[in-house]
């Protein structure tokens, strides 16, 4: 039985977002909370292709009737995911991570959520941190766009939004699970905006529900005034925008950790300081998420941590802090659409051989 899991986790792990070993083995522990044994052995046949259960019933050499059944039943738990093509069910992996995790949201325990917090360190560190591209990015909040910045639309949230037909928003997990073990924040829940296909299997699975575009902008605005900072996908279209804090979220916390988190980020701006207009109130040393300000006489900006996400700048009073775009080479243009986003990580972590 241990063999099947081993197996299931190896499969995980050549996905792009990456399913490292342990030496502790927690990683098993996980997946045989999440995973029957005879779902362990179904899930290693899927790939990252949309197919038929036929089609992968085939390769698993298993009775397509059956098979089917088990699949269905896999993408009712999010297992895997789901889509159609007319009344065709279709079903292709999930990663783990941006993936069955975040899919778990109404599905979680202390159990799993003890176990997911120790292991999700060292994925973030072995599968995150080290490919260039990641599977979110970070844009800056609206409040701290000036007028003369040359902001492209993939970096506007709003726009974003307003480009969506199908929009369903789930609980923020990472906020949802620390309040389950006593550790919540008091950031709004309801936050995690999904798009299109992503949307629909959503919607299906009964993780969020759908809503219009005005109250996706009514809650990014409530984000936005609580200093969360905003993830989408990293893609020029995304499929998802996280709103997230750096007390919870599983990406920013363990960025902070780090001695320069915005090398591990995709983003495009940095924040600065007109030291002659600061007051040194200190509330944007207070707001900051990466502990990237410090404030004396005037504040202070450490750049290798500061990711640009404006948090900091919306609520300066004095104006004395703004954002600047980094060095032309820094700056991030994500792909066209998450897709090749994928296929950019997996290429770059088979050339660091991290797979």
């Amino acid at each position: 039985m241990e063999d099947v899991y081993r197996r299931l986790a190896h499969h995980l792990d050549q996905l792009p977002g990456g399913f490292p070993a342990t030496d502790s083995g927690v990683e098993i522990r996980i997946l045989k909370r999440l995973f029957t044994p005879e779902e362990a052995a179904a899930a290693v046949h899927l790939t990252l292709k949309m197919e038929k259960a036929e089609t992968i019933a085939a390769r698993a050499r298993a009775d397509p009737g059956r098979f089917a059944t088990l699949l269905e039943n896999m993408a009712q738990k999010g297992l895997i995911l789901r889509s159609s093509k007319g009344d065709v069910p279709l079903y292709m992996a999930a990663q783990f991570m941006v993936g069955i995790w975040e899919y778990h949201v109404n599905r979680l325990d202390v159990g799993l959520i003890e176990d997911v917090n120790t292991y999700l360190p060292h994925l973030l560190e072995e599968s995150w941190v080290k490919p260039r591209t990641k599977q979110l990015r970070v844009i800056p909040v609206s409040a701290s766009i000036r007028a003369e910045m040359q902001v492209m639309p993939y970096e506007v949230a709003e726009t974003l939004i307003e480009g969506q037909s199908k929009i369903v928003v789930a609980p923020c997990i990472c906020r949802k699970e620390h309040a389950m073990v006593g550790k919540g924040c008091g950031h709004p829940l309801e936050t995690c905006l999904v798009f299109g296909g992503s949307a629909h299997y959503y919607e299906q699975n009964r993780i969020g529900r759908p809503i219009s575009r005005q109250e996706a902008l009514s809650i990014l605005k409530e984000a936005m005034e609580a200093g969360l900072v905003l993830q989408p996908g990293n893609a020029k279209k995304p499929a998802n925008i996280c709103m997230c804090c750096g007390c919870c979220c599983q990406i920013l916390k363990n960025l902070k950790r780090l001695e320069q988190p915005a090398a591990a980020v995709c983003a495009s701006y940095r924040a600065a300081v007109d030291e002659a207009a600061c007051t040194a109130c200190g509330l944007c040393e207070t707001r900051c998420h990466m502990e990237a300000v410090t404030v004396e006489a005037v504040a202070r900006v450490d750049g290798g941590r500061c990711i640009g996400c404006g948090v900091c700048v919306a609520t300066c009073e004095s104006g004395a802090l703004h954002l600047v775009p980094k060095e032309e080479d820094q700056r991030w243009v994500p792909p066209e659409n998450i897709a090749r986003t994928y296929l950019r990580i997996a290429s770059e972590r088979r050339e660091k051989g991290i797979s």
